[in-house]
């Protein structure tokens, strides 16, 4: 069966086996598009899942096949075998039993044949290869997951929380040192992760609490800095301008005020210790939302600037023009010091 990373009404009619909603619900919300993740992607199936008994029946084929497994259907038996790595699955459609390398496997229901399509319960499909099945109530959505390595490495402890905000319940702190593997990227500030303890949560995106990266990401959190940072244009300047309101800014708790709104990342106050922050980048790496450095009023660090990308900057140091994009030109490459990137 062929599989479309879309979602299509009846994925709803999956939750009802893997047991994140009570059976009373699914009837009531088999028209409402639930979605649906294998592995960071949204699926859906062109024939849609149905109910039997209570019990949510899926097509075999397209779950298998998106998992990378060989499908094979014989007629004359009505049996299909499914194949990845060391995991053989068969089935005999209408029996209440499965095999997985020949070991018997009891079923709450037998599976079907629907429109050509052969149909067995989700979780036996799941649980055949190991997977992990997650119900998230914030976005009534699934996510099921078949990672097995842990690539990401969490640089300072994190709480891995049941939603992405910094309002839901935390299950645990993940600490420093320990693995987990991103699932997908729910925003800018937060990522879908799995631990090794076969947990599965929410934990920010900040770049000082693992060493995830992708570039697509960085252009998505510039992006929504900038856009933030651009509100304030026009908003006028003030040296040494109070922390703690928006209607002045220096050009140093600007930034400080926009990457921690934005991105929720603590800069210091003044621009000499925020030089200190990230990890140092050439004009020739430069890209949206770095930081800019530059000597002023005979100190070696006193003005930052945000990179804007195509030789434009956003900040603030006169009062004329207040918070304003500016060119990144030569009479500022002369007092240029270094450039820091903190995401």
């Amino acid at each position: 069966m062929k599989l479309k990373y879309s979602i299509q009404t009846g994925a709803a009619l999956m939750l009802i086996l893997m047991g994140v909603l009570p059976a009373a619900n699914v009837h009531a919300e088999a028209d409402t598009s639930i979605p649906v993740f294998l592995d960071g992607h949204p699926l859906s199936f062109e024939t849609p899942p149905v109910i039997e008994n209570g019990y949510s029946l899926v097509p075999l084929r397209a779950i298998f096949e998106a998992e990378g497994a060989k499908v094979s259907w014989d007629e004359t038996t009505r049996t299909v075998t499914a194949l990845k790595n060391d995991i053989e699955f068969t089935y005999r459609v209408g029996e209440m039993t499965a095999y997985k390398n020949k070991e018997l496997i009891q079923m709450p229901i037998s599976g079907k044949i629907v429109e050509g399509t052969t149909m067995i319960p989700l979780r036996l499909i799941s649980e055949t290869l190991g997977n992990l099945v997650k119900w998230h109530d914030y976005s009534r959505s699934i996510t099921i997951s078949s990672a097995k390595d842990y690539e990401t490495t969490i640089e300072y402890g994190v709480n891995l929380r049941d939603a992405p905000n910094t309002d839901a319940q935390v299950l645990r702190m993940i600490p420093k040192s320990e693995n987990v593997h991103v699932i997908r990227e729910i925003n800018p500030s937060w990522l879908e992760a799995q631990t090794k303890d076969g947990a599965i949560g929410f934990i920010s995106a900040a770049t000082m609490y693992t060493d995830y990266s992708n570039s697509v990401l960085a252009a998505k959190k510039a992006d929504e800095l900038l856009a933030f940072g651009a509100k304030f244009i026009g908003t006028p300047y003030e040296f040494g301008a109070d922390s703690n309101q928006t209607s002045t800014f220096d050009c140093s708790s600007f930034v400080r005020y926009v990457f921690k709104q934005v991105l929720s990342v603590d800069l210091p106050r003044v621009s000499y210790d925020q030089a200190l922050k990230g990890k140092e980048v050439g004009l020739d790496e430069l890209r949206k939302g770095d930081l800019l450095f530059f000597s002023a009023r005979g100190l070696d660090i006193g003005h930052v600037a945000i990179y804007a990308g195509d030789g434009r900057m956003l900040h603030t140091y006169s009062k004329e023009l207040g918070v304003h994009f500016e060119e990144f030109d030569d009479k500022w490459k002369k007092r240029f010091v270094t450039a820091r990137r903190v995401f």
